[in-house]
């Protein structure tokens, strides 16, 4: 197999132009996903029951299962399955509440890292038994205190 690249100067000038017009970070644009359909929800339901708890984590991982049908794979017995419902994105407060006491500290932990936990449940966490879990509170407390800072030095330096 060659490394050797075939790109000609006008391909690559015309790679570093903005795409059609696109504002920077629009390309995705492009390439959106398909529409989900109600066969596609349905199949997340049956693959939700699958034995197999990987296929499990796969459905309480997607941005397309159902809110039911995560409060129902949150409940899991998997670890896995229950951890991957802490980091989706699309888990509701109330769920992670709920799994902000969870008996697994991996669980507790994703909880604590996933972005849209809600404050009263952080709080719970950063007085956690796991010094692992407390740790994630405080790493993302500090992340979350310099964000601004950087902020406002990236407009300063403008």
């Amino acid at each position: 197999m060659s490394c050797i690249r075939f790109n000609t100067l006008a391909m690559r000038r015309q790679m570093r132009e903005p795409l059609l017009g696109l504002a920077d970070g629009d390309a995705a644009l492009l390439h959106l996903s398909p529409v989900v359909t109600e066969s596609k929800i349905e199949r997340l339901r049956i693959l939700a029951t699958h034995a197999n708890p990987k296929i499990r984590e796969s459905v309480a991982s997607s941005r397309n299962t159902p809110a039911d049908l995560i409060e129902v794979l949150a409940a899991d017995p998997d670890e896995g399955v229950r951890a991957c419902v802490a980091r989706n994105e699309t888990t509701s407060c109330d769920v992670l509440r709920t799994l902000a006491g969870d008996r697994s500290e991996k669980v507790r932990g994703w909880v604590a890292l996933n972005y849209f936990v809600p404050e009263d449940a952080m709080e719970r966490l950063s007085k956690d038994r796991s010094k692992v879990v407390r740790g994630l509170v405080g790493w993302k407390a500090s992340i979350a205190e310099r964000e601004p800072i950087a902020a406002a030095e990236t407009a300063s330096a403008r």
